[in-house]
This record gives C-alpha cells, sequence and structure tokens, in this order.
C-alpha cells in the first residue's frame, strides 16, 4: 500500500502494478443513446390522468456513444500507455465497439459475447429545462457473473483487478475470486450503491487496495456498510474519493492528503469524468508513481474529460498538459509525469 504523508503531501513509492503488468478492469459495456426534446416535458403532462400517462415525444437530434464505466476505465488505460484487459459480457453487436476499444491499447480476450442479448444499452431524452426521461437496459451484462478470473490472471500475470460498477453478482463473484486467487483488487461500486446490502458492500470494500468514489457514494457507503471512515481506513488500503472541483481527497490509516482538481477551461459533458479520473490514477499507480502524482495524472485526465463531449473522445496533448500540471501542482509534478505524457501511444480519438 502506498503511504500517503499528510505533511509533505508525498508519498512513498506505491507497489507496482503495472508498467508492463496488465490490469484486470472489470465493469459495465454499453451504448448511450442520447435524445433532445425541443420543449418542456411539463408542457405534455396532463396531472389529472397520471394514471393513464402514454407520452411520445418527437425529438431533434440523436447521439450515440460509447460507455460504460468499465470500457470508459480501460479506453483511459489505454490511451495512457498501460496494460488494460477489459472483463464484460457484451452482445454480438459489439464488434465495431471492440475494434474502437482494441485500436486505443485495451486487451478484449477477457470478454464474453452472449449470444441472446445485445450490449448494454441506456437511452436518455433531455428536454430544454435539462429533465429527462431515461432507461438502461442490461442486456448482456447480466452474463458477467459467469466470467472466472482464473484464466485472465493467468494468462496475462495481471498486477491489479479493478471492481467497478456491473451486475451486482458478477462484482461479489469477482471480488471474493479476487481474494481467493491473492490478486491484489480497487473496489469501485458506484452507480450499483443502491442495489446493494450492507453485507454485499462489506465484501466488495473489505480488504481493497484502493477504494474509489466520490462525495455522495462515500457517504452513501458508510450507511449502506455500517462503517466509519477510520473503520474503512483499517480495512481497506488507500480511500480515494472524488469531491468534483474539490479535487480528491487520498485516505489511509495514518493520514490523509487533498490533492486540487485541474481547472477546466469550459465543462463541455461531465459523463466520464470519474471514470476518466480512475484510469489516470490507476495508469499512475501501474507506471510506478506515488498515490499523490497518479492523483494528479487522475485529475488531469477527468478535467479533459469534461472538457470533451463523450467520455472517450478525450485525447493526450503534452505541452498544453505539462503546462496545466505545472500551474496546477508545481515544477516537480511536471517533472515526474512529463515521461509518462511523453511515452504513451499517439491514440488520438478517431
Amino acid at each position: 500500500m502506498s503511504t500517503v504523508s499528510a505533511v509533505s503531501g508525498t508519498a512513498a513509492p506505491a507497489t507496482r502494478t503495472g508498467g508492463s503488468d496488465p490490469i484486470l478492469v472489470a465493469g459495465s459495456v454499453a451504448t448511450d443513446h442520447l435524445l433532445h426534446f425541443p420543449g418542456r416535458f411539463v408542457e405534455q403532462i396532463v396531472g389529472d390522468h397520471l394514471d393513464r400517462l402514454s407520452l411520445s415525444f418527437l425529438v431533434d437530434e440523436l447521439v450515440i456513444r460509447r460507455g460504460g464505466v468499465g470500457a470508459n476505465i480501460a479506453y483511459g488505460l489505454g490511451v495512457l500507455g498501460a496494460s488494460p484487459v477489459l472483463v464484460a459480457a457484451v452482445g454480438p453487436d459489439f464488434a465495431e465497439y471492440r475494434s474502437w476499444l482494441e485500436g486505443h491499447g485495451v486487451d478484449c480476450s477477457g470478454v464474453v459475447v452472449s449470444s441472446t442479448a445485445h450490449t448494454a444499452r441506456f437511452t436518455c431524452t433531455t428536454d430544454d429545462d435539462q429533465c429527462q426521461l431515461a432507461s438502461f437496459y442490461p442486456g448482456a451484462m447480466s452474463e458477467a457473473r459467469d466470467i472466472a478470473l482464473a484464466p485472465l490472471v493467468e494468462r496475462h500475470a495481471a498486477g491489479l483487478l479493478l471492481v467497478g460498477a456491473d451486475d451486482p453478482d458478477a462484482m461479489i463473484a469477482h471480488t471474493v475470486e479476487a481474494r481467493e486467487l491473492g490478486v491484489p483488487f480497487a473496489a469501485d461500486p458506484s452507480q450499483q450503491l443502491p442495489r446493494l446490502d450492507r453485507d454485499q458492500c462489506r465484501t466488495l470494500v473489505d480488504g481493497a487496495r484502493y477504494l474509489f468514489t466520490n462525495a455522495y457514494e462515500w457517504e452513501l457507503l458508510t450507511r449502506r456498510t455500517g462503517w466509519d471512515a477510520a473503520t474503512v481506513a483499517r480495512r481497506t488500503g488507500l480511500r480515494v474519493t472524488t469531491l468534483g472541483a474539490d479535487g480528491i481527497l487520498l485516505v489511509d490509516a495514518d493520514s490523509e492528503v487533498r490533492v486540487p482538481a485541474v481547472p477546466a477551461d469550459t465543462v463541455v459533458d461531465p459523463t466520464g469524468g470519474g471514470d476518466g479520473f480512475r484510469a489516470g490514477f490507476l495508469a499512475g499507480i501501474g507506471h510506478g508513481l506515488p498515490s499523490v502524482r497518479a492523483a494528479q495524472l487522475g485529475a488531469l485526465v477527468a478535467t479533459a474529460v469534461l472538457e470533451t463531449a463523450g467520455a472517450q473522445e478525450w485525447r493526450l496533448d503534452p505541452v498544453r498538459d505539462l503546462a496545466r500540471i505545472t500551474d496546477t501542482y508545481g515544477p516537480d509534478a511536471a517533472a515526474d509525469l512529463g515521461p509518462l505524457l511523453h511515452a504513451a501511444p499517439d491514440r488520438v480519438a478517431r
């Protein structure tokens, strides 16, 4: 475990999980269908007839984006020159998406293709008030629970498993198997926390080398587990809590450090910002950086995602990015992160 110094803001060298050691990324893969209704939903609803609600909206825009937390994080790791292996269940409609991910450095050998269900799909219509009507179809995602990790761990000599939001039974199964195999794991329950009971949450968190949440999810997790912050600190290696514009909080059993966010020029789309942070953080850890530097890299990637429409459309620009790192964290951080940014493959969105 990386030990964080609350006094200096530095950290002892982290245990290497990569550089060349693959990181297994277990999580959802989905296609997002985002539509816009040029009007207001509220004007179409007749309050006296809600028991017979039946609405149809003529939309004027459709955007289809690649999504799913597993795919988003694996994409980021690939762009940053890490060695991600995606572990997920998809449908036969995944071929084009697979080509995109593999073109950006993602090993898809851990992806299982369902013979009966489509890839998970999120459909959301947004009106002019930014109100939304949405549906999520899990589809093939439900089959992720049947994926065995042992063959993947042996084949890839994986140094870390990230358990992200996915089919809840799959999340539990993967965490239990990681413990049995002795593979360090990172817990990232995120959107699935409302679905999980106390024992499930404890199973996912207990013994995690890294625990990822945002501020809201952290509060929800403490309620779900019944564990206070001190108990979580004893039972996990490093808690990494993102705080939006207020930065990132790194907490272990001995100390805590707050890492500032990298200011965004313009926020175009917040979708996938947290996934981008996780990709940057894990890539930094995988390349042997201490946890504070890894969090700074994660913050940089998160900002790049926020400034781009789509969770997998951002790109690296070493000159611009190192200037941002210098402005936010100082020249020492830029010196430490510069080699990684310059060495990352030239995999721009296409």
